[in-house]
């Protein structure tokens, strides 16, 4: 397909209430929405790298300006026919995969609905619906996150992820573990510890956790490996998967028993697919991470959930749970407790909506011929 237009838009999307991690807290979520054309025909992506270079080297008004003035320009007047060759075209420009994340996602939707295709079935999924899980940062009490995770296994959720930062680790899950003794947990650690902290987490072997997700630096494999040496827990990596090459030396390394996979973080759906099928050759299983984007970018990920080597309940949230009204449409809904169902329409199956689209809009532009 011939792409004749991108529009972008850096959008600023408030929080029901302030998300807490071993990165820091935010308030609002700010992405980045790209709507891809091909003649009258469009696609759209998102990526939510966030306002500040704190999960990845990355942000949304830096990524905006990098697909801006040096990204989207690659692509518009071209004919890009598949996502390898879209990668192609974008390998020139070192690192920024946010950035290029965004065009990968609009190109996969623009292409499926060239082909009046549901992405997640062409992409080769093999189950439409999804299980996802609930996830909790830093709380501002034990008492308070105790009835979140509450709520979360009343509701049904098939496991509970908690976010833990130095000073709120040990004492969080060894209080969650003994009120939820059955409940599978996993702990997520954003980057935030070293191997000095090694005793933290042989410490944390006594609490049956599912997996420990990203304990040390966002971009090492050695001290991962050496650390899971050492303990029983599994260690899951997220931030050190950057690629489909860091997932093959992390699998030679022996630096992970599980893989989260990130759209944004490896640079959009085609290399997210491509990591998944390392993963699945050398016998680690994966599951699908969000950076709590809107519908829009949600729906890549649930595509992306439903192929074969995703085993552990994935962060595709209901709308409401982070959002007053998301800016997508239609919102993300559970089908049943802790599953949500991908659709069977054209593309992803989420788009922006118009009026919350304006409103929410920070900065825009054209590349390419204006939309007709």
């Amino acid at each position: 397909m011939r792409i004749t237009g991108i529009d972008l838009y850096r959008v600023r999307m408030p929080l029901v209430r302030p998300f807490r991690t071993a990165f820091g807290d935010t308030e609002a979520v700010e992405s980045v929405l790209v709507r891809m054309r091909s003649g009258e025909a469009y696609g759209w992506g998102e990526t939510a790298p966030w306002a500040r270079p704190a999960y990845s080297g990355e942000w949304a008004a830096g990524a905006y300006l990098v697909m801006r003035d040096v990204l989207a320009p690659l692509l518009v007047g071209q004919a890009v026919d598949s996502g390898d060759e879209l990668q192609r075209r974008l390998a020139c420009v070192k690192d920024n995969r946010f950035a290029k994340a965004g065009l990968d996602l609009a190109w996969w939707d623009l292409h499926a609905r060239l082909r009046d295709q549901p992405l997640w079935k062409m992409l080769g999924g093999v189950n439409g619906t999804v299980p996802v899980g609930a996830d909790f940062g830093v709380a501002d009490s034990m008492r308070a996150l105790l009835d979140a995770v509450a709520g979360a296994v009343e509701a049904g959720f098939r496991r509970v992820k908690l976010k833990a930062r130095p000073g709120w680790d040990l004492d969080m899950v060894a209080t969650v573990r003994e009120a939820f003794p059955d409940a599978v947990l996993h702990v997520d650690c954003n980057s935030a510890y070293t191997l000095a902290d090694a005793p933290v987490f042989r410490k944390l072997d006594a609490f049956g956790l599912a997996m420990i997700e990203q304990p040390l630096a966002h971009d090492d494999l050695a001290d991962h490996a050496e650390l899971q040496a050492e303990i029983e827990t599994p260690v899951c990596l997220d931030e050190s998967i950057t690629s489909p090459d860091k997932a093959r030396k992390a699998a030679r390394l022996g630096a992970c028993r599980w893989v989260n996979i990130k759209l944004g973080r490896v640079g959009g759906l085609t290399n997210a697919v491509a990591v998944h099928d390392v993963c699945r050759a050398a016998g680690i299983p994966c599951w699908v991470g969000g950076m709590l984007e809107s519908s829009v970018g949600a729906h890549h990920c649930l595509a992306l959930a439903t192929l074969p080597n995703i085993q552990y309940p994935s962060d595709i949230f209901p709308s409401e749970r982070f959002y007053t009204k998301d800016l997508g449409t239609p919102p993300v809904v559970l089908a049943s407790p802790s599953e949500v169902r991908a659709p069977d329409t054209p593309g992803a199956g989420a788009e922006p909506d118009p009026d919350r689209l304006l409103r929410m809009t920070v900065e825009s532009a054209t590349i390419g011929a204006s939309a007709p």
